[in-house]
């Protein structure tokens, strides 16, 4: 798959297989690509050579209320032009339902009241999204996006406004979403929750796809090294065995 933006060819030769049951993490630098990669997987930019399929069938091939139904996506901000309150912005997830019919009132209900106490923004549902912060809005986001109820969840940086508890608790969300039988893609800069809660990692450099697989197989240190431009080493975990990476300081 090829992915332009203007005239510039952002992705070349990509080719990625999201699975069921699987958190798939893309990570590499700044400018890799892994945001329009997400977009195009996402069906919401065209692919310039090659098709993107969902459920097998070609993304284009889907109306944008089917699509809804099948896939999910967190941007990287989440801005609103109205005062809307957390519970009236989560609500929104169930739009393609309440189009569809496919869901009952009680349905919506208990899917945003599941979202709200997963992502632990139900204590200020009333409250309007403009005065929340920039970690509780990500929250809300994301909590939106589990109450569409999906099963593709396409994720750009959930984490990237979160202090340390609350990025574990979107990766453990992102691992009971795939055990449940979805398939979760992630964006991420951090390696080592990358590491920790990832199946498969895509590691991007310039357009191209370096390395796709488990981490413990393609997190070595001449490839990411190599990828960041950096030095960086790639550890155990003195108790658990889990694969740390750190840049390589020598002080």
């Amino acid at each position: 798959m090829r992915v332009r933006l203007g005239t510039r060819e952002v992705l070349r030769g990509v080719d990625v297989e999201v699975r069921a049951g699987e958190v798939l993490a893309l990570v590499g630098p700044n400018g890799a690509g892994k945001s329009t990669l997400l977009g195009a997987l996402a069906a919401d930019l065209p692919a310039a050579e090659g098709v993107v399929r969902i459920h097998g069938r070609p993304a284009a091939a889907w109306s944008a209320p089917e699509l809804a139904l099948r896939r999910a996506v967190l941007p990287q901000a989440a801005a609103l032009s109205f005062p809307f309150t957390v519970e009236e912005v989560v609500r929104m997830g169930r739009a393609p339902h309440t189009a569809s019919r496919a869901a009952s009132h009680a349905e919506d209900d208990l899917a945003v009241a599941g979202a709200m106490a997963a992502t632990e923004v139900a204590a200020f549902a009333v409250r309007p999204f403009s005065a929340l912060s920039g970690g509780e809005r990500a929250r809300v986001a994301l909590a939106r996006v589990l109450a569409q109820a999906a099963p593709l969840l396409l994720l750009d940086e959930p984490t990237a406004a979160l202090d340390l508890r609350h990025q574990e608790l979107v990766l453990r969300l992102c691992r009971e979403r795939a055990h449940a039988g979805d398939a979760v893609v992630v964006v991420l800069h951090d390696l080592g929750l990358a590491a920790a809660y990832a199946h498969r990692v895509a590691i991007l450099c310039a357009g191209r796809v370096a390395a796709d697989g488990p981490p413990a197989e393609v997190f070595s240190e001449d490839l990411l090294s190599r990828v960041y431009d950096q030095p960086l080493e790639v550890l155990p975990h003195p108790r658990t065995g889990a694969l740390l990476v750190t840049p390589e300081r020598n002080l």
